[in-house]
C-alpha cells in the first residue's frame, strides 16, 4: 500500500516539475531586436497575438520550429517595431490591416512569393478578432479533469483487483483448512476401524 503511495507522489512530483518547467520555457521567445524598449514591446505584441498554427497559445509560446507562419508573422512583428510603431499600433493593425503598404515588406512579399496570398492579404486587410490571443483554459480544465478522474478509477480498479485476490486468499485458505479437516476425518475413521 505504501508502496502505491509512494509510486503516485513521485509521478506527481514529476507531473509538477515538468509543468513548470514547461511554464517556463512557453513564456519566451527569440528575437533579433537589441533595445530594451523594442525588445519589452514585441514581447507585448507577441503576448497579444495567437499563434497562427496552434491557435490555443499565443503566438510568443509559438516555437520557430513547428510552426514557421508564426515564425515569419514575428519578424513582420520586429520590422514595424523598428519603424517605430508601438505595440498597440500593431495589435490593432493585425486586427484591421496594415494596409497596401505592408506589401513592401520583406516578410510579406516572401508569402506571396511562396503563393501564400491569403496570409499576405490577412495583414493587408486584418486579420480580425480572432487574430488576438484570448486565453481560453476550458479544454486544459476539462483535459485535467479527465486526468484526474482517470487517476482515480485506475487507482480503484487496482485496488478492487487486489481486494478479490486477497479474498481468493482468505477463501483458498478456507479450502486447505476444509482439506486438511477433512484429512483428520479420514484417518479418524482409519485409526478407528484398526481398533
Amino acid at each position: 500500500m505504501k508502496l502505491v503511495y509512494s509510486k503516485i507522489l513521485i509521478l506527481l512530483a514529476i507531473g509538477a516539475s515538468l509543468t513548470a518547467t514547461s511554464a517556463v520555457f512557453a513564456d519566451s521567445t527569440y528575437t533579433n531586436l537589441t533595445e530594451p524598449d523594442q525588445i519589452r514591446t514585441f514581447h507585448e505584441v507577441t503576448s497579444r497575438i495567437r499563434c497562427i498554427c496552434i491557435p490555443s497559445i499565443a503566438i510568443k509560446s509559438c516555437s520557430f520550429n513547428n510552426c514557421t507562419v508564426s515564425a515569419k508573422l514575428k519578424l513582420f512583428i520586429e520590422n514595424r517595431i523598428q519603424k517605430g510603431e508601438t505595440a498597440d499600433q500593431i495589435v490593432h493593425k493585425m486586427v484591421n490591416g496594415f494596409g497596401e503598404e505592408a506589401l513592401t515588406d520583406p516578410v510579406i512579399q516572401k508569402f506571396v512569393e511562396a503563393g501564400n496570398t491569403g496570409m499576405a492579404n490577412s495583414v493587408v486587410f486584418g486579420f480580425g478578432e480572432n487574430i488576438l490571443a484570448t486565453p481560453d483554459s476550458t479544454w486544459i480544465n476539462l483535459s485535467l479533469i479527465f486526468a484526474g478522474l482517470l487517476g482515480f478509477l485506475l487507482i480503484y480498479l487496482y485496488f478492487k483487483r487486489k481486494s478479490p485476490a486477497s479474498s481468493a486468499k482468505v477463501e483458498s485458505g478456507k479450502a486447505v483448512q476444509q482439506g486438511q479437516d477433512s484429512f483428520q476425518r479420514y484417518l479418524s475413521e482409519i485409526q478407528e476401524k484398526q481398533k
